[in-house]
């Protein structure tokens, strides 16, 4: 661990898109995906799933008025378990005395506000702060005297607070409370949210800890170590620092924690497996392989990178970095989604990566996304990038509709509806987005991710910018300014500007993508080049409009997958830059099954502009099965061999799938020569 490859993000307020792919993907979360969610929050929007966000937090804030005004004749509640997931007998007028949704219902909140704090950085808008006030106004009225937040049990009485840490949520909750309010103070150096996070940080400081009378436990939902990080570093609080490493080193120690809390059974107690799920099962230096519930292992992993890079400890981030290459080189999709079953929503094995009955959740690809740019803080590789890029391109992007008002949970790579409505072990796998999910994480995550794209794209030390994704704009460093045109992913030329006189060598270091073969540079005159690690160093004083130009060409790309991917065998995928792409039944047909791809056949790679997105299209030489009248054909017969026709393959960004529709879809496509 080298504390001289050390880099750090640069705020939102010093980049500005203005163009390119990303731009209009902002405006978009701006423009209609931020209004539609608050509506959403607030059970307006017909024909999706409540959320009851909001109303958890009206209720529980009359309750605290009700407290202060009644004083000692105020009777506290008891505790009522009313289920993971309470709902109303009438979903659409629900009591106006309880809580309602999952356990965890108030994180849509606080990552709703996040995005809103981003958005808000590339564009201000006083009426969606007036109403970010507001809400914010509503949220900290809920909040205890104690400094405790968390609506489930406010509401549904407090005697059992931080009793199920395991399954209950109350410390994610305030990991994405604790986001969203420095977000949100960032943006707009409005602090009463952020003020409200401190309060219950700490109280789960004064709570939680090694020290004797403190409660040893830790989130069973990860996510607080990275909060509680960015919390450190906006305040300059130490508690906060070293509740975070507490949190990352007291889990998985013996004995367990969680069979403290009764919710274990003693079967459960026998097997070697238990709290795999909740990466529990091992403390985290002796975790080798990437095991249960995807969302949480990588937020767990980007909370022991945050740690690692402000302790300087060497053994955490040798453990982060055993554990990327076991994500990446063995557990992730070709999409960049990662966890492999809808069962525990989890990893499996290495080189299980089944197709059609895949999970990859949209939050997993998030997590991943993460992850990435903390391991690129710490050591600028552009492994790290190259994956960052691909997950926001395709598993990311492909959780919302192109409208921005319907969302995938579940992200596959083979889609046939009349599986997904008949066969159970499809149920998870959705032919169409859905409006709302009555567990909601993944909408507002990939809002407050998309708002915040553009500070992916950068880090900084005392010497060197940066760039790791091409985005066009312009970036202020702390000793330069840059204007970048680019439009990625479509088109590989890139050209930065240095739009200041330097008085000192500095260096910008771009990213060569491991998707191309070769590139193209044009440097100005006087300046020192090295290649490293995926990077390349430009260095010299440099002088107010010196162009950096670059092409990184994007060719047509089949891609195989290791041979011990049993699914994928004699499959090819087919990508362009980082873009992966897809066969769907709009453009080619029913029966996807039955075509190949024929790899040494022609392909080309066309503009087009289609349901309001510019894109390229790949199309590609390929075969088709005769299916003949199969109705009238017995179920098995003698083998021979396959009646073929020639046809061509259109394929789309599988980001863009299921957005004419619902129809067949496929990723990896039978090979022929």
């Amino acid at each position: 661990m080298d504390s001289t490859k050390f880099s750090k993000p640069i705020s939102l307020k010093r980049i500005q898109l203005d163009g390119g792919f990303w731009k209009p993907e902002m405006e978009l979360v701006r423009k209609e995906v931020i209004p539609y969610q608050w509506e959403t929050l607030n059970d307006r929007v017909p024909e999706a799933a409540p959320s009851y966000c909001m109303h958890n937090f009206k209720v529980a804030g009359r309750m605290n008025k009700e407290k202060r005004e009644l004083g000692s004749r105020y009777q506290e509640p008891t505790y009522t378990f009313r289920g993971f997931e309470a709902l109303p007998d009438d979903p659409r007028h629900p009591d106006d005395d309880k809580f309602y949704g999952c356990v965890f219902q108030d994180s849509d909140f606080s990552k709703w506000i996040e995005a809103v704090a981003y958005s808000l950085t590339q564009h201000p808008d006083p009426e969606l702060e007036k109403i970010a006030d507001g809400a914010i106004d509503i949220v900290c009225a809920a909040q205890l005297e104690n400094g405790y937040l968390d609506t489930y049990y406010i509401i549904n009485g407090m005697d059992k607070m931080f009793t199920n840490l395991k399954d209950h949520h109350e410390l994610y909750c305030f990991g994405h409370l604790t986001e969203g309010a420095v977000a949100y103070y960032q943006a707009t150096g409005k602090d009463k949210l952020l003020k409200a996070a401190m309060r219950f940080a700490d109280f789960i400081a004064s709570y939680f800890g090694t020290e004797e009378g403190k409660c040893k436990g830790y989130p069973g939902h990860e996510i607080a170590e990275m909060a509680l990080v960015r919390l450190y570093e906006v305040t300059g609080d130490e508690k906060y620092k070293k509740l975070a490493e507490y949190f990352v080193n007291q889990r998985g120690t013996q004995p367990y924690y969680f069979d403290s809390e009764g919710k274990v059974t003693e079967k459960e107690k026998k097997t070697k497996i238990r709290y795999q799920y909740y990466q529990a099962h091992l403390p985290v230096r002796e975790q080798k392989t990437a095991m249960g519930h995807a969302v949480r292992a990588v937020y767990l992993y980007s909370g022991m990178a945050d740690v690692a890079r402000l302790t300087g400890d060497d053994s955490l981030y040798q453990t982060c970095e055993t554990l990327w290459n076991n994500i990446t080189t063995k557990q992730m999709y070709v999409t960049g989604g990662i966890g492999q079953t809808h069962h525990g929503e989890a990893f499996t094995f290495d080189y299980d990566m089944p197709n059609d009955t895949i999970y990859a959740e949209t939050c997993a690809s998030i997590g991943l996304v993460f992850f990435a740019r903390r391991m690129l803080e710490m050591n600028p590789d552009s492994k790290y990038a190259d994956v960052m890029e691909l997950a926001l391109h395709n598993g990311v992007l492909s959780g919302m509709a192109l409208d921005g008002k319907s969302f995938f949970y579940v992200n596959p790579l083979e889609v046939l509806p009349e599986a997904c409505h008949k066969d159970e072990r499809k149920f998870h796998v959705k032919p169409i987005r859905q409006k709302w999910f009555g567990c909601a994480c993944c909408p507002p995550n990939l809002a407050r991710t998309v708002s915040s794209v553009a500070s992916y794209a950068y880090t900084e030390n005392d010497t060197t910018l940066f760039v790791h994704l091409y985005m066009g704009g312009t970036v202020e460093e702390e000793k330069v300014k840059a204007s970048i045109t680019s439009e990625f992913p479509w088109d590989g030329h890139v050209s930065v500007t240095c739009e200041s006189d330097t008085k000192e060598p500095y260096t910008f270091a771009f990213r060569i993508p491991g998707w191309c073969a070769s590139y193209e540079k044009e440097i100005p005159k006087g300046a020192e080049v090295e290649e490293k690690d995926g990077y390349l160093y430009v260095t010299k004083v440099w002088a107010k409009g010196e162009t950096i130009r670059l092409n990184f060409p994007m060719e047509i790309q089949f891609l195989a997958s290791n041979p011990l991917v049993r699914e994928d065998a004699g499959r090819v995928a087919v990508k362009r830059g980082p873009v992966v792409y897809c066969m769907e039944e709009a453009d080619n047909g029913k029966n996807l099954h039955l075509t190949k791809l024929c790899v040494n056949g022609e392909k080309t790679a066309e503009a087009a502009d289609e349901l309001g997105e510019h894109f390229v299209r790949v199309t590609a030489e390929g075969r088709r099965m005769k299916l003949g009248d199969a109705e009238k054909q017995p179920l098995y017969h003698l083998y021979q061999k396959e009646e073929e026709e020639k046809t061509k393959l259109k394929l789309i960004p599988y980001y863009m799938w299921n957005n004419r529709g619902e129809g067949e879809m496929q990723v990896w496509i039978r090979a022929c020569e």
